[in-house]
């Protein structure tokens, strides 16, 4: 008894564990979004992101590398040679030996080496940093341009979700109405025409709906890999595009007096002119002179019969070498500056060329932004005014005085109206997204 009470305790307990483990599995597969929610898991998970990091890191090594190149340099040598037979040299008539045959000699050579003066690496140090800043706005850039595709992801996943819904509800009010023409057309006071015109209503729905509900999986995996996540991971999302008509407004009374300060691509510019001049800065310095020391000490021990090193009889030497170079003439250095010179000539060109086309953008972005917000204004009534049509329509035909087709024509009417007030309200939030990555704003 106590056996089978004991078997049936663990069961539980067992059961009620995978219980918990099921639970945890379903709410760890099912991610609650919002849009801060969704550019987070993006800025953590997706790899473009990480792969700007790593170039920072690795512009941060080759700074390293760069003033590295300032410290002493120290060489351990060692030599092992094995004369078979030593060269002879004959000299009036009298022939000398130039060693010892079957000999060995051992040299071995402690070298350190310093640069006293290297005005192209102190240039090169610099440049290596400017470098290293270039990597951070090329990583900004990458942010910014993962931000913008992540929020109109997010923006299009709701465009998508409010237009099955619109179409869903319009499906099931066209459903219901097909019902009641039914229920009349069997009581025979409407005609067959009738019945006939709300199943064609209700069937040519249909399409539009499997079309908005194929749509609304596209985006939601269209999102999912702009955030880095598998497939299998199932996004709630608890808003609607309705929720930012207010924000449409009221970003009209707040105007962008930085312009492209905060721009990445004239940031970028500018920090490749910023090279440009380092590099011109290098250039220059190669007509400098440099100076540079080096120590040397050896250790040497000649015509040795055997291999034991122990026994050799050694003897050792130290020089303190230092090297000076003037370069008098380097036709390359004259060719470097001028090209440089010109290279910087056509950024200066290219930068201004970019000026004028950003800012060309950032107008058609505003007035896009303008004319979708008087589209919200303008639809917002149009459905307001549709809700109104339907609800007489529906009354019309419920007191006889009024078609199927006034009903049918005022419910799609409400349809166009309500998809038309969604589509406006995205196309400002898109236009705002562009506007925002242009303006640089994180």
């Amino acid at each position: 008894m106590k056996r089978f009470l004991g078997r049936k305790l663990f069961l539980s307990i067992l059961g009620i564990s995978l219980l918990g483990s099921a639970h945890a599995q379903e709410a760890k597969d099912t991610l609650a979004l919002t849009l801060d929610k969704a550019l987070q898991v993006a800025m953590d998970e997706n790899p473009t992101i990480k792969v700007s990091n790593k170039e920072i890191e690795l512009k941060k090594v080759a700074n390293k590398e760069a003033w590295q190149t300032l410290l002493p340099q120290v060489d351990i040598n060692g030599q092992l040679n094995h004369t078979i037979k030593a060269a002879e040299m004959n000299l009036g008539g009298q022939s000398f030996k130039m060693g010892k045959d079957n000999s060995n000699t051992v040299n071995a050579a402690l070298a350190v080496s310093l640069p006293l003066f290297a005005p192209a690496v102190y240039k090169t140090m610099s440049l290596t940093q400017t470098d290293i800043e270039l990597a951070v706005e090329k990583s900004r850039a990458s942010k910014l341009d993962l931000v913008n595709q992540v929020t109109k992801a997010y923006y299009q996943l709701l465009l998508t979700q409010d237009s099955y819904l619109v179409l869903k509800e319009s499906y099931q009010v066209a459903e219901e109405n097909y019902k009641v023409v039914c229920a009349k057309y069997s009581q025979g006071t409407v005609s067959e025409f009738d019945k006939i015109s709300a199943e064609v209503q209700m069937r040519s729905i249909k399409p539009n709906l499997i079309s908005a509900e194929n749509a609304v999986t596209l985006a939601q995996l269209q999102l999912k890999v702009l955030m880095g996540i598998t497939s299998d991971v199932t996004l709630k999302i608890n808003d609607e595009l309705m929720r930012y008509e207010s924000g449409v407004f009221a970003n009209q009374l707040t105007e962008d007096l930085e312009g492209l300060k905060n721009n990445s691509t004239i940031k970028q510019l500018e920090l490749n002119q910023t090279l440009l001049n380092k590099n011109l800065g290098i250039a220059k310095m190669g007509f400098l002179p440099t100076l540079s020391m080096s120590l040397n000490y050896q250790f040497q021990s000649l015509y040795n019969s055997n291999l034991n090193l122990f026994n050799y009889s050694w003897g050792n030497s130290s020089a303190m070498v230092f090297n000076l170079s003037i370069p008098l003439y380097k036709a390359k250095n004259f060719t470097k500056v001028k090209s440089t010179r010109i290279q910087m000539t056509q950024l200066e060109l290219t930068k201004i060329d970019t000026e004028r086309k950003l800012n060309m953008q950032a107008t058609a972005y505003r007035n896009n932004m303008a004319k979708s917000s008087e589209q919200v204004v303008s639809n917002r009534e149009t459905v307001m005014q549709a809700k109104k049509a339907v609800q007489i329509a529906g009354k019309r035909y419920d007191v006889g005085k009024g078609t199927v087709l006034e009903l049918n024509s005022s419910q799609v009417s409400l349809t166009q109206a309500q998809l038309t007030y969604n589509q406006s309200i995205y196309d400002y939030l898109v236009a705002k997204a562009d506007l925002d990555q242009l303006f640089g704003k994180e």
